[in-house]
């Protein structure tokens, strides 16, 4: 019998995607949210999609505000990414 392997991190954009799900946010309630906090005006939910569908990874400045908008550590998106 060969050892199983254990599972890696969730990829990032189902992650965000569940956690955002989770706390009964759309897209455009937490790219808001992003935007209010970070003081960054530009953000979409547009943007937010991408992120999710994975067709873009945000980069550190985004990664850690998430972090605090979803009430999650750090580390969890960063590894994910």
């Amino acid at each position: 019998m060969t050892p199983s392997t254990p599972p890696g991190p969730e990829p990032l954009g189902p992650l965000l995607a569940r956690l955002r799900r989770g706390r009964g946010r759309s897209q455009q309630a937490l790219a808001a949210e992003l935007c209010a906090a970070s003081g960054v005006p530009t953000l979409s939910r547009h943007e937010v999609s991408r992120w999710e569908r994975q067709l873009r990874v945000p980069g550190g400045f985004w990664l850690s505000w998430l972090a605090v908008v979803l009430a999650v550590p750090a580390e969890l998106l960063a590894e994910a990414a």
